[in-house]
């Protein structure tokens, strides 16, 4: 792998940039990496100030990390990481691939993107191959999740993640190019599962942040994780992903980082809500997306095409599209029918 391209320039987009670009290849000294930010002035501020502010504070660019808004100049990376906003993630994956010459070998395209489409209710992978056969191009697809906060990666604080791929040897293959001594990868075929995964956890996310915004306790909080693994684990099952997938990184690793750290913006907007802000209160005072808020309506949906019980993330749609009550909400989930845990 001699270069590396990163689509998407918030703050875990650059925090791969920087991380990749000071410490991946053979020898630990970085690869040659190209950070693509849409707009041509944000991509010019970047590229002077060698920084981030609005995203990623703090963090200096490595000597081998080039900023453009050039797609053109991503066109030969090896390995190209897309991390866009799920909203964002298909037009940016068909410009891209518009613009590989035609015939031009298989390009690996890694999505970094926790979320589905609301309207189409398609997953990044899904995604990623209906782009690859409008513009007649040639796709290898991975995704890579798992529990990691763009701030401590930036700093190089250790890092596990794991990396998903149809093709066995391509995970593999990732997970030995993308690893470093802080950022340690692990492979698996199971894509479903660790999209799945990655996106529903955002949605518990907001619930754990109502109860904390509520101020009710450690013992609330432990009860909403435990029985959010088990809304996770029935979606991404009853999709054809793996229960071991939600038991790991990409599930319950994330989740609990996700519904406990105080870095989550997912969190916080449960937090903020519970207190008596609205969404677009929250949301106007920072220019980071939590991702939560989107995909609790597509995570909705697909559970109910699939006919499975969500009842957290049902609570969630209903504070944050219909206006109820965070509280209201957490005595309905409260007085649910009692049943046994061993339902899934």
């Amino acid at each position: 792998m001699r270069k590396l391209a990163v689509l998407g320039s918030g703050s875990w987009g650059t925090a791969l940039a920087v991380h990749l670009a000071a410490h991946a290849g053979p020898d630990s000294s970085g690869v040659d990496t190209v950070l693509w930010a849409r707009r041509e002035s944000f991509a010019r501020e970047l590229a002077d100030r060698r920084r981030n502010e609005p995203y990623l504070p703090g963090i200096d660019f490595p000597d081998r990390l080039k900023v453009t808004s050039d797609l053109d100049a991503t066109l030969d990376a090896d390995v190209v990481l897309v991390v866009v906003p799920s909203h964002g993630f298909r037009e940016a994956v068909r410009q891209f691939l518009r613009r590989l010459p035609v015939n031009a070998p298989p390009k690996i395209l890694v999505s970094g993107t926790k979320g589905i489409e609301t309207d189409t209710l398609a997953r990044m992978s899904q995604v990623t191959f209906e782009e690859a056969v409008a513009a007649d191009r040639d796709v290898r697809f991975a995704v890579l999740a798992g529990p990691s906060f763009a701030a401590e990666l930036a700093r190089d604080v250790p890092t596990a993640a794991v990396v998903a791929s149809a093709e066995p040897e391509l995970a593999a293959d990732l997970r030995h190019w993308l690893s470093t001594q802080y950022f340690r990868l692990y492979s698996t075929t199971d894509v479903v599962g660790v999209e799945l995964g990655g996106t529903s956890k955002n949605v518990i996310a907001i619930a754990a942040g109502v109860v904390a915004g509520l101020g009710l306790g450690h013992n609330t909080t432990a009860a909403l994780l435990t029985r959010g693994l088990h809304e996770i684990t029935r979606l991404g099952v009853a999709c054809g992903g793996q229960s071991r997938t939600m038991a790991g990184l990409a599930g319950m690793g994330d989740l609990v980082l996700t519904c406990t750290g105080g870095l989550s913006r997912n969190r916080r907007l449960g937090e903020q809500l519970a207190r008596g802000r609205t969404v677009e209160e929250v949301a106007g005072a920072t220019p980071m997306v939590a991702e939560g808020f989107r995909n609790s309506l597509a995570v909705a949906r697909i559970a109910e095409r699939k006919g499975v019980e969500m009842p957290i993330t049902e609570q969630m749609v209903k504070v944050l599209y219909h206006g109820k009550d965070p509280k209201k909400s957490v005595e309905d989930l409260m007085t649910r029918e009692l049943r046994s845990e061993a339902e899934l």
